[in-house]
C-alpha cells in the first residue's frame, strides 16, 4: 500500500488542507471583495437591477393597460360599425322586399292587360270575319230591290217639307 504520509509534502493541495484557517480566511476575503465590488458598481451606476426591473415591470403593465384600453375602444368601434352595417342591410332587405312586391304587382297587371288585349283582338277578328262574311253574302246575292235614283229622293224630300 501507498503511505499517505510520504506523499503529503509533495502534494500542494494537501498542504493547504493542513491549514484550514488560512484557506477559510482567503475565501472570506474573496467573498467580501466580490460583495464590495458589486455594492460599488451599484452605487456608481445609480440604480439597482431590482429597481430597474420594478420600473420596467410597471412600464410594461402601463403599456399593457393602454393596449387593452385601445383594444376595447377599437372593439366598440367595430361593434358600432357592425351594427350600422346590419341596420343598412336590413333597410336594403326591406327595400328589396318592397321592390319584389311591386314587381309582382306590375307583372300581374301586365298579364291582366295582355289578356284583355288578347280578348279585344279576338273580338276584332270576330267582327272582321262577320263583316267579311256579310259582304261576301251581299256580293253573292243579287239585290232584289233597287234603289231609287237620287232625283227621286230629292223630290220626296221636297214634298215632305212642303207638307209639313
Amino acid at each position: 500500500m501507498i503511505d499517505l504520509a510520504e506523499d503529503a509534502p509533495s502534494n500542494p493541495l494537501l498542504r493547504l488542507g493542513a491549514q484550514p484557517i488560512a484557506l477559510t480566511a482567503a475565501a472570506l476575503l474573496l467573498l467580501i471583495a466580490g460583495v464590495t465590488s458589486i455594492a460599488i458598481w451599484r452605487a456608481y451606476t445609480g440604480a439597482a437591477p431590482e429597481t430597474d426591473r420594478v420600473v420596467a415591470s410597471r412600464q410594461l403593465q402601463a403599456r399593457t393597460a393602454q393596449a387593452s384600453e385601445q383594444l376595447v375602444e377599437k372593439t366598440k368601434g367595430i361593434e358600432a360599425t357592425q351594427q350600422e352595417s346590419i341596420d343598412q342591410l336590413q333597410v336594403v332587405q326591406d327595400q328589396l322586399q318592397t321592390m319584389k312586391r311591386l314587381l309582382a304587382s306590375q307583372q300581374a297587371d301586365t298579364k291582366r292587360l295582355s289578356e284583355q288585349v288578347a280578348t279585344l283582338n279576338e273580338s276584332i277578328d270576330g267582327l272582321r270575319q262577320s263583316f267579311a262574311s256579310v259582304r261576301a253574302t251581299e256580293a253573292d246575292a243579287p239585290s232584289v230591290t233597287r234603289r231609287k235614283p237620287a232625283r227621286h229622293h230629292a223630290s220626296v224630300r221636297k214634298r215632305g217639307k212642303s207638307r209639313g
